[in-house]
């Protein structure tokens, strides 16, 4: 759309805007880019069972033990960070072996695809990808909900290069698709599956697919690595330049679904006082028993979140009261009263002469 205002004093503004990238939504993919970890701040973790890696984004190696996940700063043309997955030590798998990296996109997120109806649009998943192994991969994306699933496959050309790849799949016009704060669809990126959850390509079937037959298992390659980035899913069958969002916005994208007290790049556990929440201190007098406090979150989250609490050096389930003037004490008991979408209220109960309590928390309302 151009836009051009003009008027008697001679001032004209004119300029071309993408109203899907700049104004909107266009990708319904969250930290696509792989920047944000709230969880590790970059560090290697073990990827064996399902487990949330950088932050929206969920791995599963079961196959190739000693298979680790990272953020890197090996990336695309464009694009800072990417996730690296490192296979351990390589073997087949077995049919019913589930191996792959996936994001689950939220149903208040894709209500306007209207799949399960006659107007059900058509969505092209993009991103780069670059491998050590070469050949056909694949992945699927499938609704848990209604038990559908659409594998794909797509080329791995040259070894450790990055390339653009774009998959266009036609909306589904069968089934209910969740349209609220629940499991929208799965977005899965195949890295060795078993034939359990193998495909056919292109095509919408029932049943509960990671990927195509016959493609690539990368967990059979011992030290293979797989990095991906820029993933982008968005309505039309055209994949368009990348939806880039600053970091504030992206970081708050991701704390509707987790969030953390400690500082961006703080792991959880860390003996810090920076970030920490805290009740009111009461400037006249202190005492024991119970002593509470209450926080909203930065960002309202999808659903009632689970909560976690850490005193000051890092012990689970303990907070760390205060006495008058500031100076902190030992860590007492911590309980969560109340975590729903919007707040938290936190007691601590203890026999130490005290004036408040501190506490950090993590908090999850993942899908």
């Amino acid at each position: 759309m151009t836009l051009a205002i003009s008027g008697t004093t001679g001032i004209t503004l004119a300029g071309q805007f993408d109203s899907a990238s700049s104004m909107g939504f266009k990708n319904r993919i969250i930290n696509s880019a792989m920047v944000i970890d709230q969880r590790n701040a970059g560090a290697s973790v073990a990827f064996t069972s399902a487990a949330y890696t950088l932050d929206r984004w969920v791995g599963a190696v079961g196959t190739a033990t000693g298979t680790t996940f990272q953020r890197s700063t090996t990336s695309a043309t464009g694009f800072s960070n990417s996730a690296v997955i490192t296979i351990g030590t390589g073997a087949s798998p077995v049919a019913g072996a589930v191996n792959r990296l996936y994001q689950v996109i939220e149903g208040f997120n894709i209500a306007d695809f209207a799949w399960g109806t006659a107007s059900a649009a058509t969505v092209t998943l993009s991103f780069w990808v670059r491998s050590s192994v070469t050949g056909t991969f694949s992945g699927a994306l499938y609704g848990a909900s209604t038990i559908q699933s659409y594998p794909f496959n797509y080329t791995i050309n040259a070894a450790n290069t990055f390339e653009q790849k774009t998959v266009t799949i036609v909306g589904s016009t069968t089934g209910t698709w969740d349209s609220t704060n629940g499991t929208g669809v799965y977005v899965n990126f195949d890295l060795g599956s078993g034939t359990t959850f193998k495909g056919t390509a292109n095509a919408w079937a029932t049943g509960t697919f990671i990927g195509v037959t016959g493609a690539t298992n990368l967990c059979a390659t011992t030290g293979a690595t797989f990095y991906i980035t820029g993933v982008q899913l968005e309505k039309g069958s055209t994949a368009t330049s990348f939806d880039y969002r600053p970091f504030g916005s992206e970081l708050a994208l991701c704390q509707r679904y987790f969030e953390k007290s400690y500082n961006i790049g703080t792991v959880a556990g860390t003996n810090t006082e920076s970030g920490m929440a805290q009740s009111s201190q009461n400037a006249a007098t202190s005492g024991t028993g119970f002593i509470g406090a209450n926080i909203s979150w930065k960002v309202s989250k999808r659903g009632a979140p689970t909560t976690t609490l850490f005193d000051v050096a890092g012990t689970i389930n303990t907070t760390t009261r205060y006495t008058l003037g500031g100076t902190t004490g030992a860590g007492q008991n911590g309980t969560v009263q109340d975590s729903n979408e919007n707040f938290l209220s936190v007691y601590s109960s203890g026999t130490t002469n005290t004036a408040g309590i501190k506490f950090h928390y993590v908090t999850t309302a993942e899908l």
